[in-house]
């Protein structure tokens, strides 16, 4: 797999020429608007309930919303196979995304109208259909990208869509605090729902991916559940199936229970929403789209197992920063290289990793299989967080919790470096990281 990743170890001006192609350009559309559902019942929402007063047992109990997201496996096969009425003839991809896009703004903007201090359980439910509604727009999405991108651009690819889902995700999450430090959170939800557009004008104006594969049309009950469980009986029949996925599960732990909390630890140090929005936003912001352009050249040229394996480490002790910055308190400059030295570590695994999650997949189950895969990589990290993470904070404090997810990184690491050696990874290989011929770069589209 690195011999195709990196065919000749290419230059540095090659590995990065083809960021500018239509198809990477595409991708950075997509992720735009991938990222800013996870800002609404992520960050931005954990501010909105500490600020009205919620305790931190119920505020990192909010991130099992998170979970819906891990549980798109179960209905991905819909958005491979099922046609919508009369929207169908745009095609499947197109007329999908249009559908959840919808979905994803009608519930951020329910989510906008109701009032946490006033009623927490309804906030519980709008959060969860938020969830929903951004996890069936990522199925989609996935798709969509993974199918547009040719396998030598699934290294600037995935770089180019977390740069988009990086500016979706950080510039909902600022455009929040401003609107809501002057109008309000109602108002503040219902602005940001406008970041749902990109993927769908995308969608509509490019029309259906190049490489998308149809196997069968989904009529008939046997074809129906063909459909639900072909994607995974392709997967783990494959060698190593169950390492892979075994390593999907645990290679995050310590990265998202760490992230998760930030918001908790910064409010609990004093930092004001301003303070917030400079380090954690700003800063944060600059710190990863460096890390993804980092990562985009080092998956083009140090190969796919090299560039991972890095990925996984850094984003471990990437943990450590925060428990330092825990033991120093109220500091503008402990925030600012503990946030720096996370996103640059995130933005540059977000790259690799996610270009490896996406050379995983079959093209005739690209939906669903994805849906398998980015699922699984957040499941137990999220779970733990919403279970467990107030009350580890509460019986820790942060430096011995930040000590215990940067702990929790090392099964991951310890079983991809197994993986590799014993040529595990290049054997679970799917479809869509099959080498094909790699023609000019296509600056102008």
């Amino acid at each position: 797999m690195d011999a195709q990743t990196a065919p000749e170890r290419r230059s540095v001006w090659a590995s990065i020429k083809p960021y500018v192609e239509k198809e990477s350009l595409v991708a950075f559309l997509l992720g735009l608007s991938s990222g800013f559902p996870y800002a609404m019942i992520g960050a931005t929402l954990t501010t909105r309930l500490a600020q009205d007063g919620i305790d931190k047992k119920t505020v990192t109990a909010f991130t099992l919303a998170f979970l819906v997201y891990n549980l798109k496996m179960f209905w991905a096969w819909i958005i491979d196979g099922v046609h919508l009425p009369v929207l169908h003839r745009l095609g499947q991809r197109v007329s999908w995304m249009l559908v959840c896009g919808a979905f994803v703004i009608a519930a951020v903007v329910n989510l906008a109208l109701v009032d946490p201090a006033a009623d927490i359980g309804a906030t519980a439910v709008a959060a969860i259909l938020v969830g929903a509604a951004g996890a069936s727009f990522d199925i989609v999405i996935d798709a969509y990208r993974i199918e547009t991108l040719k396998p030598y651009q699934l290294g600037v690819g995935s770089g180019m869509s977390q740069y988009g889902w990086r500016i979706g995700s950080a510039g909902a999450g600022a455009l929040a605090l401003v609107v809501a430090a002057r109008f309000g959170w109602s108002a503040a939800y219902i602005v940001c729902a406008s970041f749902a557009l990109p993927a769908m004008l995308t969608a509509l104006f490019m029309g259906e991916p190049e490489r998308r594969k149809v196997v069968v049309e989904k009529r008939g009950l046997a074809e129906v559940w063909t459909s639900i469980a072909g994607p995974f009986a392709e997967f783990f029949r494959r060698n190593g199936a169950i390492l892979v996925l075994a390593f999907i599960l645990v290679h995050k732990i310590g990265d998202t229970l760490a992230n998760l909390t930030f918001r908790l630890l910064f409010d609990d140090l004093g930092f004001t929403n301003d303070e917030i929005a400079l380090y954690d936003v700003g800063l944060g912001f600059w710190a990863y789209l460096i890390g993804v352009f980092i990562g985009g050249v080092a998956y083009a040229r140090m190969g796919l197992k090299h560039s991972v394996m890095l990925s996984l480490i850094l984003m471990g002790v990437s943990n450590l920063s925060f428990a330092a910055l825990a033991a120093a308190g109220h500091s503008n400059w402990g925030m600012a290289g503990a946030i720096a030295f996370e996103n640059i570590a995130s933005g540059y695994g977000g790259v690799v990793v996610i270009a490896y999650f996406s050379a995983l997949c079959d093209l005739r189950f690209t939906a669903a299989q994805y849906a398998l895969i980015s699922a699984g990589a957040s499941i137990v990290g999220r779970f733990l967080t919403g279970t467990t993470a107030g009350a580890l904070i509460e019986a820790m404090g942060y430096v011995n919790f930040y000590l215990l997810t940067t702990a929790a990184a090392l099964p991951g690491i310890l079983l991809f470096w197994w993986m590799s050696h014993t040529g595990l990874v290049d054997q679970a290989m799917g479809s869509a990281g099959e080498e094909e011929p790699q023609p000019e770069p296509d600056v102008f589209g």
